[in-house]
């Protein structure tokens, strides 16, 4: 008996040994699944960036090109070999910096109202109709813009033609509202309740414990919803297109016809070949950094903010 007892025993410590070696194995594979996958991404950003960097900094480096008139020449005729994106740099800030300067006020009050003022089904209703304009596609935005907001435009102003900056303004604008509103409204939620209640036991009122209380608790949320709507507008391209007019050159106006970086890009690549290939990779990386420096710019004012 004591034998067989002693069998049973050593069988159980067996068992338990072996499950522990597979749980340990298991533990381990998937591990190095997450590892590969996590490296495969990051390689995937260092191939896309190293190849986009190769070309466009290929006719700087080995053609002789400058790098000067490329950034400050105000002519881009590709059959002549003139190569200046001046004018579609000026392009892109002024409707990125036009859109937010709409989208950014809009955003943030939406998603105050839906997370703090708003009664809980108005609240549900206004969530469901920001996520639902997130999911239109790109291209529906432009279709709008060009049909709607185009049109206006000419009206308005008596112009001939509606395909103007201001149309990319009011269309980026809207654009870059569900970002901001749905990043800014999970910052709002996630200030304590106990900060609210505090400065409403002061005597607060509801409004004022909002502006002086809430929103300053969730200032570093609020501004990467800003930073990630900065990149909704500035990659922006098919919408763009179909309403900017597509004119290469310095708008004066809001009433002038431009081409932002991301539609240069888009228009003629499909054709390009040789140097005005490359330098369009050339104008994707002048937009890479472009987006590089203001995020960085952006983070370090969210970082000093929550110091």
């Amino acid at each position: 008996m004591i034998l067989k007892f002693k069998n049973v025993k050593i069988e159980q410590k067996c068992d338990l040994n072996n499950n522990n070696r597979l749980k340990y194995l298991v533990e381990k594979i998937t591990k190095n699944i997450f590892m590969l996958s996590a490296l495969l991404g990051v390689a995937c950003l260092f191939l896309i960036i190293g190849f986009v960097f190769y070309m466009g900094l290929k006719p700087f480096i080995l053609e002789g090109y400058s790098f000067t008139e490329f950034i400050f020449g105000s002519k881009w005729i590709p059959s002549a070999e003139k190569f200046g994106i001046l004018p579609m740099i000026v392009a892109s800030l002024y409707g990125t910096l036009g859109a937010l300067f709409i989208g950014v006020p809009i955003g943030i009050l939406t998603a105050v109202y839906i997370a703090e003022l708003a009664p809980k089904k108005v609240s549900r209703i206004v969530s469901s109709a920001v996520e639902l304009l997130a999911g239109i596609p790109s291209v529906l935005y432009g279709i709008f813009g060009i049909v709607v907001i185009v049109p206006a435009i000419q009206n308005t102003f008596n112009i001939p033609k509606g395909q103007t900056l201001l149309a990319v303004i009011i269309v980026l604008s809207i654009m870059v509202l569900p970002t901001i509103v749905s990043v800014s409204e999970t910052a709002i939620k996630s200030v304590p309740k106990e900060y609210k209640e505090g400065s409403l036991a002061l005597g607060a009122s509801q409004i004022e414990t909002i502006f002086k209380v809430i929103l300053p608790a969730s200032k570093s949320g609020i501004l990467s919803a800003v930073v990630l709507g900065l990149g909704r507008a500035l990659g922006e391209t098919m919408a763009i297109i179909l309403i900017a007019g597509n004119l290469a050159i310095l708008p004066s106006s809001v009433l002038d016809s431009v081409r932002p970086l991301t539609t240069n890009i888009a228009l003629e690549m499909g054709y390009a070949y040789g140097v005005h290939q490359e330098m369009l990779f050339a104008t994707g990386v002048v937009l890479f950094v472009f987006i590089l420096i203001l995020n960085l710019i952006l983070n370090k004012i969210s970082n000093k903010m929550v110091r």
